[in-house]
């Protein structure tokens, strides 16, 4: 079984940036893709951006893109979401998850192991 942990979350003003960590324990994700996903009130949990096992691949929701940034350290076996330019619309509970064995993970049904998250609230 694997944990999943993520961390850096907090209260910003719009405009600002955040580092979302997501610390694994209990076996290796260095052969795992993985994602970042997350869920505001009242809405589907939404997929925000995925990294490849190797870390030599990402892909990002269009509300994502050039603004957050995925990354893996699998010494660390950890996974960062950095994002910037933060928006009020951001505002959500934000989870890491573990994908396919050497994928690349888009689709939810691909992730399993989910973190409990942390909350990202962005203020105008």
């Amino acid at each position: 079984q694997v944990q999943l942990v993520e961390s850096g979350g907090g209260l910003v003003q719009a405009g600002g940036s955040l580092r979302l960590s997501c610390a694994a324990s209990g076996r290796s994700l260095s052969t795992y893709g993985m994602g970042w996903y997350r869920q505001a009130p009242g809405k589907e949990r939404e997929f925000v951006a995925a990294i490849s096992w190797s870390g030599s691949m990402t892909y990002y929701a269009d509300f994502a893109k050039g603004r957050f940034t995925i990354s893996r350290d699998n010494a660390k076996n950890t996974v960062y979401l950095q994002m910037n330019s933060l928006k009020p619309e951001d505002t959500a509970v934000y989870y890491c998850a573990v994908g396919r064995l050497f994928g690349l993970s888009i689709d939810v049904g691909e992730y399993d192991d989910w973190g409990r998250g942390t909350q990202v609230t962005v203020s105008s």
